[in-house]
């Protein structure tokens, strides 16, 4: 069986019927657009793209794999502005002779995701592709709070972290090197673990920018640091190097704060406070916010990578 021989609007009705929706889903799939409650009266919005071949592998992950990452990858985003998800919008891009089970399964991954933090899959477009894509717009509500924008950082502030680095760029090398093991670190690749809830709590404790961890620690704060027109000082001694990843590394001559400090995927939030705060629940002091440019590490440069670029790297 192939999505050909099941056809657009028979597949749509598969997927479909295998989602659930939340209470910000006035109106789901089936007409021409979705209707989304908007309690705010203003919607954050973000959209990101996964390509087969640059940003996953069906011989490395499953299609409930990829749906959670095309789902996280989104919804980190919107926690990132402070604001909690409401829906997503998925347009799928298919071979012709894709089994129609793999895109069920798709749907399955991307609406457990959203379904962690109340969110619904509300509608989207599906059409005929040689490449493999899945593009996923996220909407979201500020309840009433000012955005938290990169912008903002100050000289004086706590950088902070909430969440994990390094642990999907280790899986990544992992699997790149031909191996499935440690299931630990191959996993953390497949699936995020986001920490959604922390984006709107930083936000209520005054974070004064913030940003989602995708492409890598370094280069990520770098966009703060650009925004914000400050320097970022990162403390190496503020980030353990978990037993699985050093025994990794070591395997694999790695040194392990590349992947710590350079490696994204993991959709980390990372985010600058004033000094003085009490931070809330799942964040962590890394370093701190001062008059200059560019991100440093213990003062000095760092010559390792410093995250993903998507025009210089292909997995």
């Amino acid at each position: 069986m192939t999505v050909a021989g099941v056809g657009e609007f028979g597949l749509i009705d598969r997927v479909t019927a295998r989602l659930s929706y939340g209470e910000s889903c006035l109106l789901g799939p089936g007409d021409d657009a979705a209707l989304v409650a908007a309690p705010d009266r203003r919607v954050v919005a973000s959209t990101d793209v996964l390509v087969e071949g640059r940003h996953f592998r069906r011989d490395w992950s499953g299609a409930r794999d990829v749906g959670h990452r095309a789902a996280a990858a989104n919804l980190a985003d919107v926690a990132a502005m402070g604001a909690a998800p409401t829906a997503l919008l998925v347009a799928l891009c298919m071979p012709a002779e894709l089994d129609p089970a793999w895109a069920e399964e798709l749907a399955d991954g991307l609406g457990a995701e959203a379904g962690l933090v109340g969110a619904s899959v509300v509608g989207g477009d599906m059409s005929a592709s040689p490449t493999l894509t899945i593009a996923v717009t996220a909407l979201g509500d500020l309840a009433g709070r000012p955005p938290v924008v990169r912008s903002g950082a100050r000289p004086g502030d706590v950088v902070a972290l909430a969440g994990r680095t390094g642990w999907a760029a280790a899986g990544y090398t992992v699997l790149s090197r031909g191996f499935r093991t440690p299931r630990l670190l191959v996993e953390a690749f497949r699936r995020p673990e986001v920490p959604y809830a922390a984006g709107p709590a930083a936000a209520e404790a005054g974070a004064t920018a913030m940003i989602d961890v995708s492409d890598g620690l370094l280069a990520d704060l770098g966009h703060v640091a650009a925004a914000s027109g400050v320097a970022i000082d990162l403390s190496r001694d503020a980030f353990e190097v978990p037993r699985q990843m050093r025994d990794a590394a070591q395997a694999l001559g790695v040194d392990p704060y590349s992947w710590i400090l350079g490696g994204g995927d993991d959709h980390a939030l990372a985010a600058t406070f004033p000094v003085g705060t009490a931070l809330p629940a799942g964040w962590r002091p890394v370093g701190r916010v001062g008059a200059g440019v560019g991100v440093t590490v213990d003062g000095a440069g760092y010559d390792g990578p410093r995250g993903w670029e998507h025009f210089r790297r292909a997995e």
